[in-house]
C-alpha cells in the first residue's frame, strides 16, 4: 500500500530507500505540485499532491513505492513574471535518472493533456556490480581521444550480434574494444548520451536529431541506445565497466547550454513547467527581462541560464552523478561559452568555473571546452581556466591549409606543432591544453576532406545552405569518388600527412571514429539529422583503408613510446617544474640553415624541417621534414652527433607510410617527396636495426609515387 508522507526538503530528485521513495522538486511560485504514477502500459494509476513545502521546494515521501515505478509531475499556479504553469502538461523530473522510453514529438498527442506523448520518469535502484573494476586514470601526456557515436560506431559491424548493434552493449563488445586498443587510443569521447528529443521541424521532414544535441533530461541515459529501454542505466554502466576493464576512459559530450524545449513557442516538457524564468536566459528590455524573447546564443531557440543558482545546481548535480554513480572520467562541454555567460557576457572566472574548480569530485576529471557559442563575442579560444582543455579549431584550419598547399602558412603551422603556445601561454597552461583535431563530428570526415571541394548536404532538407562553408578541403581534380589511381594515391598520401602531423604535434590528439579507416559521409559536413549509412561507420574496408589503419596504429605506437612527442619539456616552460630532461626545438630551411624571419614570412613557403628532442646529448632526437609543395625537395640534415646516425622511420610518400629506400642519408641528405612528411630518428650506429619499425611490402611504392606526382599537376 502506498502512503504519502511529508518527507524532508532535501535532496532534490527521487531518492529510493528500503521503505519507499522521497521526491523533491524546485517550483517557485507554484500553488501545488502533483506526483502522477503510471503503470507499465503508461496509464495513470494514481495522482497525489506533494504535501511538503519549504520556500520554493515541494516534496513528499511515498512509502511503499519501489524501483521501476514510472512517474511524472503536474504543476499548478498562476502564470506570472515568466513562469508558465499548465497542469495539462505532464513534466519530466529535471532530476530523473531514467526514462521509460525515448521522447518523440507528436503534435496531436501534445495538445491538451500531454501524458501520452511524454516519456515517464523512472525510479532507479542505483546498485550495480562494478566487479572491482576501477577508473583507468590516464595521465594527460598519454591521452588520445576517440570521438564516437553510440549507434553509429557499431550499427554496420557484422561481427557484433544484430541485437547489440547501435547500443551501449554494442560499443563495449570485445571486437570494438579490441579495435580501439589495437589502434592505440586511450579515451572514448561519446557524443551526447543524455535523453533527448528531436526538433519538431525535423520530425515533419522525416528526419531526426541523430547527434542528440537536444537534451530533455540531463541525468538519464538515452533509451534509444539500450537493448531494453527499461535497462538503459544498467546497460550504460555495463559499457563503462567493460571499457574501464580494458583501460579505456569514458568522456561524455554534455549539452547544458540549451534544451529541447526551444523558444517561447516550443513545447513544455520539463524545465519550462517548473521554473521557466529561472532555468532559461531572456533578452533584457528597459524594464528588465523580456519573457517573450529567449536569449539565444546557441542557435537552438533557448539558452540555459547558469547565472541562476538553481540551474547551476542542477548542472553540477548532473555532472557529479555521471562521475560518481555512472563512473565516467570526464566531459566535453558543448558551446561552453554559454555556460559562463553572466548578464549576457562571458566571465572567465564566473560562477560555473568557480563551482567546478572548488568541487572535489569534478576537480579530478578531464574537462574539455568547446570554447565558443554564437552570441556576441562568443569566440573565446584560450580564455578558459588553466585546468581545462580546449578544442583548438585554429589547429584544424592551419594544418588543413598547410597540407592543401596554401602559401604563407609555415609560421602558423610550426606554432600549432609545438602546442599553440600563442593561445595557451607557457607556465600558465599545460602543454596538453590544446585538443588538436583534423575532423570533428560537425564537419568533413578525413576521407571527405581530400575528396570534396564543396559540402553536399542536400539530404538535410535545407537546400545545401547548412553546415560550414569554409572547409579548407581539396578534391585533387574530381569531386567525390573516382577510379583514377593517380588522384586516389594522392588522397591517401595526404591523409597520411594529416594523421602523422596530428600525432607528432604537442597537445591532446583527437580522432573522429572511422577516420583511421576511410569513413565517408558522401560530402555531407553537417550530418546531424542523418540516422543512416551517411553517418554510420563502415567496417567493410578497401585495401587502402587497411593500409591507413595500419599506418595510424604505427603512428600512435610511435607517439606512445616517445617522451618528445607526448610530453615535450622545454627549458623556458616550467609547467612541470624543474626538469633534468629539457628538450629543444630548432627549425631549418631545406638547405640546412636555421629559418630566419624572412623565411617564416615567405608568401610561398611550403617546406621546412623541425629538429626536436635532446639536441646535444644521447637522448631522444627526431628530425621531421615537411614538404607541402608539389615538387620533390632535397633537405640537408644536421649532424646527428658522434657515434650516431639518422634512421628513416616514416615516409608518407610510400603506400604504407614506411620508408622505401634510405635515399642519401649517409651523405646527410634526404629527399622530401612532393606532398609528403618524412620522419628521421637519431640512433646509435650499432642499434639502428633494432630501432626500425617492422618492415612491410613496398613493391608498389615507386609506381605510386610517379602517379602522385602526375596527380599533383591536375
Amino acid at each position: 500500500m502506498l502512503v504519502m508522507e511529508t518527507g524532508s526538503v532535501f535532496p532534490l530528485g527521487p531518492q529510493l530507500d528500503q521503505q519507499g521513495c522521497h521526491f523533491c522538486v524546485w517550483a517557485p511560485q507554484s500553488e501545488r505540485v502533483e506526483l502522477c504514477l503510471f503503470d507499465e502500459q503508461e496509464q495513470e494509476s494514481l495522482r497525489l499532491e506533494l504535501p511538503g513545502r519549504c520556500g520554493q521546494y515541494r516534496f513528499g515521501y511515498l512509502r511503499g513505492l519501489q524501483a521501476g515505478q514510472r512517474y511524472g509531475f503536474r504543476v499548478h499556479g498562476a502564470a506570472q513574471d515568466g513562469l508558465l504553469f499548465d497542469p495539462e502538461k505532464l513534466l519530466i523530473d529535471p532530476y530523473a535518472k531514467a526514462l521509460s522510453r525515448p521522447v518523440y514529438w507528436h503534435d496531436e498527442q501534445y495538445q491538451g493533456d500531454s501524458a501520452a506523448m511524454v516519456a515517464k520518469s523512472v525510479v532507479v535502484a542505483e546498485a550495480f556490480d562494478w566487479q572491482g573494476v576501477s577508473k583507468p586514470m590516464i595521465d594527460a601526456a598519454h591521452t588520445v581521444i576517440y570521438e564516437a557515436h553510440i549507434k553509429g560506431l557499431t550499427r554496420l559491424h557484422q561481427g557484433i550480434p544484430s541485437e547489440l548493434r547501435g547500443t551501449y552493449l554494442g560499443l563495449s563488445h570485445p571486437l570494438i574494444i579490441e579495435h580501439m586498443k589495437r589502434l592505440g587510443v586511450t579515451s572514448v569521447q561519446l557524443m551526447p548520451v543524455a535523453a533527448f528529443m528531436a526538433e519538431p521541424r525535423l520530425e515533419e521532414l522525416g528526419l531526426t536529431n541523430y547527434w542528440g544535441y537536444n537534451p530533455i533530461a540531463f541525468m538519464a541515459p538515452e533509451p534509444r541506445y539500450s537493448c531494453h529501454p527499461s535497462e538503459a542505466v544498467i546497460e550504460f554502466k555495463t559499457m563503462v565497466r567493460e571499457l574501464h576493464r580494458a583501460g579505456l576512459e569514458v568522456i561524455l559530450d554534455v549539452v547544458y547550454n540549451h534544451t529541447a524545449e526551444a523558444g517561447v513557442d516550443g513545447p513544455m516538457l520539463s524545465f519550462k513547467g517548473f521554473d521557466n524564468a529561472g532555468y532559461y536566459a531572456f533578452e533584457v528590455g528597459a524594464h528588465g527581462p523580456d519573457y517573450i524573447r529567449h536569449a539565444n546564443v546557441t542557435g537552438c531557440g533557448n539558452s540555459v541560464n547558469l547565472g541562476n543558482p538553481n540551474a547551476l545546481r542542477l548542472v553540477l548535480d548532473a555532472l557529479r552523478y555521471w562521475v560518481t554513480e555512472m563512473q565516467v572520467d570526464g566531459f566535453r562541454f558543448d558551446l561552453a561559452v554559454t555556460l559562463a555567460r553572466e548578464a549576457g557576457e562571458f566571465e572567465p572566472m564566473g560562477a560555473f568555473f568557480k563551482a567546478v574548480m572548488a568541487d572535489p569530485v569534478l576537480a579530478e576529471v578531464k574537462l574539455i571546452a568547446e570554447p565558443w557559442d554564437i552570441g556576441s563575442f562568443g569566440y573565446r579560444l584560450g580564455q578558459f581556466p588553466s585546468q581545462w582543455l580546449e578544442i583548438n579549431d585554429r589547429y584544424r584550419d592551419t594544418v588543413r591549409a598547410f597540407w592543401r598547399g596554401d602559401g604563407g602558412k609555415m609560421g602558423d603551422f610550426a606554432t600549432r606543432l609545438v602546442g599553440s603556445r600563442d593561445l595557451f601561454p607557457k607556465n600558465w597552461r599545460a602543454p596538453h591544453t590544446s585538443v588538436n583535431y583534423l575532423c570533428y563530428h560537425d564537419g568533413f570526415t578525413l576521407e571527405d576532406l581530400v575528396c570534396y571541394n564543396q559540402r553536399h548536404n542536400e539530404a538535410n532538407g535545407e537546400d545545401n545552405r547548412d553546415g560550414h562553408g569554409h572547409n579548407l578541403s581539396n578534391n585533387y581534380g574530381v569531386e567525390g569518388p573516382t577510379l583514377d589511381p593517380r588522384i586516389n594515391n594522392l588522397r591517401q598520401q595526404q591523409k597520411r600527412n594529416l594523421i602523422a602531423t596530428l600525432l607528432l604535434s604537442q597537445g591532446t590528439p583527437h580522432f573522429l571514429a572511422g577516420d583511421e579507416m576511410g569513413r565517408s559521409q558522401l560530402g555531407n559536413n553537417n550530418a546531424y539529422c542523418q540516422d543512416n549509412q551517411i553517418s554510420w561507420v563502415n567496417w567493410q574496408w578497401r585495401p587502402e583503408d587497411e593500409r591507413l589503419l595500419t599506418f595510424t596504429q604505427q603512428m600512435l605506437a610511435l607517439r606512445a613510446g616517445s617522451e618528445v612527442f607526448a610530453n615535450l619539456q622545454l627549458r623556458d616552460d616550467s609547467w612541470h617544474g624543474e626538469s633534468q630532461r629539457c628538450h629543444e626545438v630548432n627549425w631549418y630551411h631545406p638547405d640546412g640553415h636555421q629559418l630566419t624571419d624572412q623565411d617564416w614570412h615567405a608568401p610561398m613557403g611550403q617546406a621546412f624541417a623541425m629538429d626536436i628532442g635532446m639536441i646535444n646529448s644521447e637522448g631522444e632526437r627526431w628530425y621531421v621534414l615537411f614538404n607541402a609543395s608539389g615538387y620533390d625537395i632535397q633537405f640537408r640534415l644536421p649532424p646527428p652527433d658522434e657515434g650516431m646516425e639518422w634512421l628513416q622511420i616514416i615516409d608518407t610518400a610510400t603506400n604504407d607510410g614506411l620508408p622505401f629506400l634510405p635515399d642519401d642519408i649517409k651523405r646527410q641528405v634526404a629527399v622530401g617527396r612532393a606532398h609528403s612528411l618524412k620522419l628521421l630518428e637519431r640512433v646509435k650506429l650499432d642499434n639502428k636495426i633494432a630501432q626500425a619499425l617492422p618492415p612491410t611490402a613496398h613493391e608498389e611504392a615507386t609506381t605510386a609515387q610517379d602517379e602522385i606526382a602526375d596527380a599533383s599537376k591536375v
